[in-house]
């Protein structure tokens, strides 16, 4: 039970760290000024839901990601964790990391007049580094129906914390303001890059075996 609590505690922290709602609070009001409030509520449910129906996708089709492209999951453990810590860094900046999204995505959304699924829920929220955890923790999940079951409720839970985050955006930006978003950044980043860290830990302790099992066959 204590096994299955830390894999929980582990599983939620990774996925809603590397989504980082508090990180996109800014460019959601952005995009959003000028809108009614009924309006910015449906866009915060519409990017919440575009991140989690997208991270549902990939958490569930990552085994068939494998085999297709004949990757890994210590490779996948490997690259990830190295995308998740070049976000760590940027979050440990204060700096809007540019593996999620880049200024011209940015600025083509803020012309929009629909901007929940993209910019906001994909590739904001949902990107490349988000889908490569939630790949990497259904890999480490081992065929397990309960930590399978773990990571798509976390998955969930983060996609439900995000749309009330992104609801809440305006109180959010004037109770803790620009500084205190950084600060909330900063925290994550950190976190995020001890688990950026660990991941690839974990994937050179399997990569190493399989490198020197695969070098004496062929001997």
């Amino acid at each position: 039970m204590a096994e299955i609590t830390g894999f929980a505690l582990l599983t939620f922290s990774a996925v809603f760290f590397v989504v980082d709602p508090f990180a996109v609070i800014p460019m959601f009001l952005a995009v959003t000024a000028g809108d009614a409030a009924e309006k910015k509520r449906k866009t915060a449910f519409r990017a919440a839901g575009a991140c989690t129906i997208t991270l549902l996708t990939f958490a569930l089709a990552g085994s068939l990601i494998f085999k297709v492209f004949g990757v890994t999951l210590a490779a996948f453990r490997i690259a990830g964790g190295v995308l998740l810590f070049l976000m760590a860094l940027d979050m440990l900046r204060a700096q809007r990391s540019r593996t999620r999204s880049s200024p011209e995505e940015e600025r083509e959304g803020a012309m929009k007049e629909e901007v929940a699924i993209v910019p906001v829920g994909i590739p904001m929220l949902a990107g490349p580094g988000s889908i490569a955890t939630v790949i990497v923790l259904m890999g480490q999940a081992g065929g397990s129906w309960v930590r399978s079951a773990i990571v798509l409720a976390s998955i969930a839970a983060t996609g439900a914390a995000t749309y009330l985050l992104l609801r809440s955006a305006g109180v959010l930006e004037r109770a803790l303001k620009q500084t205190g978003l950084n600060i909330l950044n900063r925290l994550m980043g950190l976190m995020l890059a001890a688990m950026a860290v660990q991941f690839i830990i974990l994937g050179v302790k399997e990569a190493v075996p399989q490198v020197l099992g695969s070098t004496s066959v062929s001997r």
